[in-house]
Parts: structure tokens; sequence; C-alpha cells
């Protein structure tokens, strides 16, 4: 198989996630449902540490919720346990109530997997999709103006 390089934009979001046992099947390879929940985990810091929104006060306070409605992964070669896999995130597209965005996990420069996923903004209350707010819109047309023009 052909190893994909990669190289994230300068300013992306990047976290490097330990590949822990909890995190494998008996072959000591990542089981991929645990992945979606390290694409979650990447999302809330993304929110909390570099667009400077509190992700636990949108949901438990402003009683917003992001969940996930489309998700596609191609994995290209596995992570095993005691690696330190590199998640970046890419914003692709910002719609009315949602959010395009590609996940790339690396290591060493290598791609390992590339996630395209779309998140919507829910109210927990109604349980229908909500605009955007314009406060939050801007800091994610903050962070497109900072990575620049991303391919899926």
């Amino acid at each position: 198989m052909k190893e994909d390089r990669f190289v994230p934009p300068e300013g992306a979001f990047t976290r490097t996630v330990p590949i822990r046992f909890s995190h494998c099947d008996p072959a000591g390879i990542v089981y991929f449902p645990h992945y979606f929940d390290m694409f979650n985990g990447l999302i809330e810091d993304w929110y909390t540490e570099q667009l400077g929104v509190d992700y636990s006060k949108l949901i438990l306070n402003d009683r917003y919720g992001f969940p996930f409605v489309h998700i596609e992964t191609d994995f290209k070669l596995p992570s095993r346990m005691g690696e330190n896999l590199d998640l970046t995130l890419l914003l692709t597209k910002i719609g009315y109530s949602s959010l395009s965005v590609t996940i790339v996990g690396h290591l060493a420069g290598v791609e390992r997997l590339r996630a395209r996923l779309v998140t919507a903004m829910m109210s927990l209350e109604t349980q229908q999709k909500v605009e955007l707010p314009r406060a939050l819109r801007d800091r994610f047309e903050g962070y497109l103006k900072l990575i620049g023009p991303t391919q899926s």
C-alpha cells in the first residue's frame, strides 16, 4: 500500500492521542469505533482551545448538541498500541447549521486515516437543527482564514 504523506497547514488544530490498550483489538490494532470517540474529543478540544468557545457550556447551559450527521473514513494504515497518533482538524465548509470537517490521523508525516464528517447544531430542547449563531460562525470563519482552503 502506498504511503500518503501529510503536512498540516500552518495553524491547523492538531492533538496527539496516545494509542492505549483500551483502544485496541486483541491484535493490538485500534478497533475502528474508537476512532469516532477520538474524533469527537478532538472537536470538543478544538471548540474550547482553538476557538475559545466552552464546548461543555454550549451543551450543558445553552442546550445545544452537535451530532455527527454524516461520517466516512478511509483507513489507510493501522495504528497500534504504544504509538502516538496526531489528529488534525481541517474545516472545509460552514453551512446554515452544519460544519463539514476533515480529520487526518497521521504519524511521522504518514497519513494513517482520513475522515470526512458533518456535524449539525441542534437544540437539545426541540431536537431540531438551529442556525449557527453569528458569534460562533465568526469563530469558524476565522479558523478557515487561519488555515486557508483545504481539500477533503
